[in-house]
């Protein structure tokens, strides 16, 4: 901001960052996780009988990515809305 970006821009530019890591993450996590759920298949079959829910769920496929990806860009957005607020001037006089 300092340097004549808007306030939209570090937030957008934040989220940004923060939602192409997520993806990355979430791609790498549902391929990791569909092959650990083959390989640990006979184990889960105990767990998801007593939760009525199976390795190949697409409510826990699809879910749990989801509410992993919500939570990340909250976590994104917090800091960078927070950075928004802080006057460049005072920052730039403190160093």
């Amino acid at each position: 901001m300092a340097l004549g970006a808007q306030k939209s821009q570090v937030l957008q530019l934040v989220l940004r960052e923060g939602a192409t890591l997520m993806v990355i993450g979430s791609v790498l996590g549902l391929c990791g996780a569909t092959v650990v759920g083959r390989v640990l298949s006979a184990t889960l079959f105990g767990f998801a009988r007593a939760f009525s829910a199976s390795a190949r769920d697409p409510r826990l496929i699809v879910g749990v990515p989801l509410l992993l990806a919500s939570l990340a860009m909250v976590a994104c957005y917090l800091p960078a809305r927070r950075a928004t607020q802080i006057d460049p001037l005072k920052t730039l006089r403190e160093e």
